[in-house]
């Protein structure tokens, strides 16, 4: 009784104190700065925030999954292609095998139900159009022996018209139309090679064919102690060879080949070889395209011995990739390289061994599944990062090919290779620095990557895409690309003769599945083309993409203005942990000096977008982004083995933050308008950051910054507005240093400018950036500020930067009438009162396809694939 009686005191004492200091509670109880008066403590919030958490109840922890936890379609999952494959988590899987159920009947006795068969993995495809309405669908598991256990739980989906549609033939169709003669991994050339090697001596790639075909021959492995090595430049040789043999049908080419592979024949097999997935791949495409191209060359037991060095090899990743990529959300190095190798390997010698048969199936099945780009992603950009586009090109190009040629069906009807053109054309411009998202978005070439042009090559050969066509025609360097020469030699398919950019092509363009806005001035001009980059990505972190949801890049003549610094040294030293790949390198900003963690988790996401003429638009939500720091095991080793902590002197940790919307503008030709909308559950320091190759000249009083680019005559002018106080500072230093001893990329070290902007703590802030871009001898004019209404030149805009205010902004031209407007009940458009449907919609007048209209939208919906 007496601990009852000290219990209720305390409960009261805690009631008295806790209501005499905030007797209408208006911030979370407890905090640090609080004294606990009861052990255990209640959590207590305000109304206010129980009304925002209900408005936000509906953000998913995370868009995708990085790993299946929750089976794929439900109710809440919108479809992105029909048919939708069927994905179940690996811990559905209770025996040996699986088996699904789908129907429109959801007691599954209609005639139209489909039953699969057993399968061994974790994924199945209707490979047939699902009709619109709703669909039932439910996986139970299979013993070897046959014993079947109970069905699962019954899942529902809805397809309705909107969804893009794109079938596969089912397996067997593929399989009954491989060859049975070798020459099978090049099958697709066969029908063109005849007239191909009458035409090849005038052919442009036929020069470089003789030179590459020399430089193989005069290489002798006989000398090498340890063929194995050398097997990365024996794949390469084995190509050379491969192409030259192919179109000549000498027998010096196909002789070097099959000696090069007795080397291998002769020699114990290296383990490191077989250990490495790229090496492995390698070794076992180059097997097996000497055992096609020479089969007859080989003796019948040279033929096992090569037949067993593949079948170690598939013995050694088949268990790791069946029931892991297919519930995996992108497995890097697999689908880069190791996918096509292992593929052109089983389907040489499926008809001899059961292994090689299953790979190839699971194949078909997986690409139908997951590819092109992870399966949720129709937008033509590489989700994955662009400069690391170049690493999937070929398997992009030729698992497509192999499958069209084999099934009948044209597997680039896919809606990622119908946008894959404008995907190329715009994320990384000809004579430009790419976008600038991901790893490798330092390289400083003087045109796109090479195999970039290959694949728009291919592309504009292969299904006439104009941006394909315009991008490889400018960016030409696929006529140096060895690994599509044998294609372009044999295929007999010319490049569109058309070649100038698209007169309708956009000024804006939205990747929406990838997470990305990129907006140019004028892409006919490279040269004087202002282009803008956003990123606010679904994808989140991770891999070989970065901590910069909410970030953008800003270029001029394909050089850059603004953009994410650091370098590609390693993918787990100190410099790739604390700046290249973490938000304090990137052009978005800290929460008390906290980014975003490297997960998928940490996402953002691209809401809203408009594409007109004078006014291109993107906002982004950032809210979700800062999430604590990274759970995969990979990163936790990463840092443990460079000695670092996910700390909050190392930019990670949890915040309070609630809401980062950025709504970003190109305001056509020379002006780029950024307004961020901040809040969080306590006060915080924002860290808005700003990094430019050239050192800002900072007026603090006016918050003015101003970069100047002597070189190639061109400067920006950027002026922050706020009702917060402002600190500005600025380093040419990293957090950790690049060593540059490692340096294998052609680095350039000069060393860039990163800026903050520190607003003073505070829960809620509003911040206004309006860029001036100086070039061809023009002056940024003088913003004059009125309140909240700021004249800049032939713009006004009103931004509310008040925060206890709601979010509101205005942009108008004086000259042409185009106007933006959002959190305006009633704007005026044109002279004319325009009825929003929605109050918190954004809208846009502008000329939008040659023709001058309104447009209103207000936030997507997420494409969540995961659990809501």
């Amino acid at each position: 009784m007496k601990n009852l009686f000290t219990t209720l005191f305390l409960l009261c004492t805690l009631f008295t104190q806790v209501c005499a200091n905030n007797p209408m509670r208006t911030i979370p109880y407890p905090q640090q700065e609080h004294t606990i008066y009861i052990n255990p403590a209640p959590l207590l919030v305000p109304n206010a925030l129980k009304r925002f958490r209900s408005a936000y109840a509906s953000c998913p922890g995370q868009i995708h999954e990085n790993v299946r936890e929750t089976p794929f379609p439900q109710k809440h999952n919108t479809l992105y292609i029909n048919p939708s494959p069927l994905l179940v988590p690996l811990e559905m899987k209770q025996s040996d095998y699986l088996q699904f159920n789908l129907s429109q009947d959801k007691r599954f006795e209609s005639a139209g139900s489909i039953l699969s068969e057993k399968t061994p993995w974790c994924m199945f495809n209707p490979h047939r159009i699902l009709e619109n309405g709703t669909w039932y669908w439910r996986v139970r598991s299979i013993s070897r022996s046959g014993e079947a256990m109970p069905w699962s739980e019954t899942y529902t989906f809805t397809v309705t018209e909107d969804v893009p549609e794109f079938v596969t033939p089912t397996f067997d169709v593929f399989l009954n139309n491989i060859p049975k003669e070798h020459a099978r991994i090049y099958c697709f050339l066969r029908d063109s090679l005849d007239n191909a090697r009458k035409a090849m001596r005038q052919h442009p790639d036929f020069e470089p064919m003789i030179a590459e075909s020399r430089e193989a021959l005069a290489m002798d492995y006989r000398t090498d102690r340890n063929p194995y090595s050398k097997v990365s430049l024996m794949y390469t040789h084995t190509d050379y060879l491969n192409t030259a043999y192919t179109m000549f049908q000498r027998n010096v080419y196909a002789e070097k080949m099959v000696q090069n592979v007795r080397c291998l024949l002769t020699a114990e097999i290296d383990q490191k070889v077989i250990g490495n997935d790229f090496k492995a791949g390698e070794l076992a495409y180059l097997l097996a395209c000497t055992y096609e191209t020479c089969y007859e060359r080989f003796t019948e037991r040279e033929r096992i011995q090569i037949e067993e060095i593949i079948l170690t090899v598939l013995n050694r990743y088949l268990p790791h990739i069946i029931n892991k990529e297919e519930v995996h959300i992108f497995d890097n190095h697999f689908w880069q390289f190791t996918f096509r190798h292992l593929l052109q390997a089983s389907i040489a010698i499926y008809d001899k061994y059961p292994q090689a048969r299953e790979y190839l199936e699971y194949s078909y099945e997986l690409w139908t599944a997951r590819a092109p780009a992870s399966g949720f992603n129709r937008d033509g950009n590489w989700h994955n990062g662009t400069a690391y586009f170049s690493a999937n090109a070929i398997s992009l190009f030729y698992v497509p090919t192999l499958f069209s040629y084999l099934t009948g069906t044209d597997f680039m009807q896919h809606p990622w290779y119908k946008n894959a053109g404008i995907g190329l054309a715009y994320t990384w411009q000809p004579g430009s620095l790419s976008a600038g998202f991901g790893d490798g978005h330092e390289q400083m070439n003087p045109k796109p990557l090479r195999i970039r042009s290959a694949f728009a090559d291919l592309m504009a050969r292969t299904t006439g895409d104009p941006y394909a066509a315009w991008y490889s025609s400018i960016n030409d360097r696929y006529k140096d690309e060895s690994e599509t020469r044998l294609y372009r030699l044999a295929s007999g398919k010319k490049r569109p003769e058309a070649t100038g950019l698209p007169a309708d092509a956009p000024k804006a363009v939205w990747f929406k599945d990838s997470g990305e806005m990129i907006a140019n001035s004028n892409l006919k001009d490279g040269k004087r083309n202002l282009s803008l980059s956003f990123h606010s990505s679904p994808y989140g972190s991770g891999s070989h993409t970065h901590s910069n949801q909410n970030a953008f890049n800003l270029h001029y003549g394909g050089k850059a203005i603004y953009r994410a610094v650091g370098h590609y040294m390693n993918f787990k030293d100190a410099h790739n942990l604390l700046d290249y790949r973490n938000t304090r390198g990137q052009n978005t900003l800290l929460v008390n000096g906290i980014g975003q963690p490297f997960s998928i988790r940490a996402y953002g996401y691209i809401t809203r977008m408009f594409n007109g003429e004078h006014i291109s638009y993107a906002l982004g939500d950032a809210s979700n982004a800062y999430c604590g720091i990274s759970e995969y095991p990979m990163w936790i080793n990463n840092f443990k083995s460079e000695q670092l902590e996910q700390s909050v002197e190392n930019g990670f940790g949890s915040t309070p933050l609630k809401k980062y919307r950025r709504h970003i503008f190109l305001l056509h030709p020379d002006k780029v308008v950024v307004y961020d909308e901040l809040e969080a559950d306590k006060a915080v320091r924002w860290d808005w950051l700003l990094h430019s190759p050239v050192k800002f000249s900072i007026d603090e009083t006016t918050r003015t910054l101003v970069t100047r680019n002597t070189e190639d005559n061109f400067s920006s002018v950027a002026q922050l507005f706020s009702e917060q106080a402002c600190s500005i500072s600025q380093t040419d230093r990293y957090n950790a240093e690049p060593n540059e001893k490692i340096a294998v990329r052609g680095e350039d070290f000069s060393r860039p400018w990163s800026l903050t902007a520190s607003f003073a703590p505070c829960k809620k802030t509003r911040i206004l950036t309006i860029i001036q871009v100086e070039a061809d001898g023009k002056q940024a004019v003088e913003i004059i500020r009125t309140g909240n209404s700021f004249q800049c030149g032939d713009w006004t805009i009103e931004a509310e930067l008040d925060a206890k205010r709601p979010t509101a902004l205005y942009i108008r031209n004086i000259r042409n009438r185009a106007t933006f407007s959002l959190g305006k009940k009633n704007p005026e458009m044109n002279g004319k009162i325009y009825q929003c449907r929605k109050a918190d919609a954004s809208v846009l007048y502008d000329r939008i396809d040659g023709e001058w209209k309104t447009q209103e939208m207000d936030d997507r919906e997420m494409q969540i694939t995961g659990k809501k």
